[in-house]
């Protein structure tokens, strides 16, 4: 079983995140775990403050080393691995990350706020950065479940079936080719004869090619 751990100032957003759909069933049959470990229960002052004024002066506030660190400490063992906090100044989340992750048995996600964190904790802790993109967010609660979900639903049974995966968007470099369903005829479109054929060869022959002309047309980028 995959064990991934978050380290937050709102679990309660990362485990209702997850008490749905697929990971909600995949952490019942037992392939994923997901936990989130409140920071501000280590708190050692008296109102629970995590955070401090900034050494150097300047604007906001940055959360302190030490809960971050006694929170870490407080996980168990054998359910620590790679420690990836989430930051804007990061290495770019991508799919082959997430297939990379995917294959890792524990993985422990902090959250940062405010301006970010004390350095000396990442530092200790040996932490990764990832980023999901170049914006900031309020919280680094929403880039972890976005990570979390891309990188269990990579682990085997999760899904079900291999092939819902290995077709998607970015899973070979290509964007995903155009999916319809019923009825054939919507609003005067008709789906493409091909599909309609029952000539498999034919089908996986138009999906590749339709997944070459829309990464042209809309991410040129990732044909290069």
């Amino acid at each position: 079983m995959k064990q991934y751990t978050v380290l937050t100032l709102f679990p309660d957003m990362i485990l209702q995140a997850f008490s749905h759909s697929i990971l909600a069933r995949a952490q019942k049959e037992g392939h994923i775990h997901i936990d989130a470990v409140d920071i501000r229960a280590f708190s050692k002052n008296k109102q629970k403050h995590i955070d401090d004024y900034p050494y150097g002066g300047g604007a906001g506030m940055v959360m302190q080393a030490q809960p971050i660190y006694d929170a870490y400490q407080s996980i168990p063992h054998e359910k620590k691995g790679r420690f990836i906090y989430l930051s804007p100044q990061g290495k770019t989340f991508t799919q082959k990350i997430a297939q990379e992750l995917s294959k890792e048995s524990n993985i422990v996600f902090l959250c940062g706020h405010y301006e970010g964190v004390d350095e000396r904790v990442l530092e200790e802790l040996c932490a990764e950065e990832l980023s999901i993109g170049d914006f900031v967010l309020t919280g680094g609660e929403i880039a972890a479940i976005a990570v979390i979900d891309a990188v269990a639903r990579l682990v085997p049974n999760v899904l079900g079936k291999e092939e819902s995966f290995q077709e998607e968007s970015f899973s070979y470099g290509l964007l995903e080719y155009p999916q319809y369903t019923r009825p054939p005829v919507f609003m005067g479109r008709a789906v493409p004869d091909v599909l309609l054929s029952g000539h498999h060869a034919n089908i996986e022959k138009w999906r590749k090619e339709q997944s070459i002309l829309r990464t042209k047309q809309k991410r040129p980028d990732l044909l290069k």
